[in-house]
């Protein structure tokens, strides 16, 4: 499995930008379907944006849509995560996964996850 390194969560105020890195310890980093997820205290685990393993960024949760941009750095094998316009339900911790393909990534399926890094906004 791919080990993943996340950081850069914070407590922030509404309106406020982070972002938020996910290292991948894979040198075929590019091979796989990467993405976030976030989970609210006492909350499932929700989808938030992801990239195809052929490179493609997937449809955002609406509830994120035109203000978090996903984005590879191959070179650096790292996955961020931009969220501007935070709003206090952004709150949660933020989940970094990989997965072969991009359906088994939104169905858990065989998941590489990192340990999550908090993001708290406050209003």
């Amino acid at each position: 499995q791919v080990q993943l390194v996340e950081s850069g969560g914070g407590l922030v105020q509404a309106g406020d930008s982070l972002r938020l890195s996910c290292v991948a310890s894979e040198r075929t980093f590019s091979r796989y379907a990467m993405g976030w997820f976030r989970q609210a205290q006492g909350q499932e685990r929700k989808f938030v944006a992801a990239v195809s393993s052929d490179g493609v960024i997937v449809p955002y949760a609406d509830s994120v849509k035109g203000r978090f941009t996903i984005s590879p750095d191959h070179a650096k094998k790292t996955l961020y995560l931009q969220m501007n316009s935070l709003k206090p339900e952004d709150t949660g911790t933020y989940y970094c996964a990989a997965s072969a393909t991009y359906g088994k990534l939104l169905a858990n399926n065989g998941n590489s996850w990192g340990q999550g890094t908090q993001v708290t906004v406050s209003s």
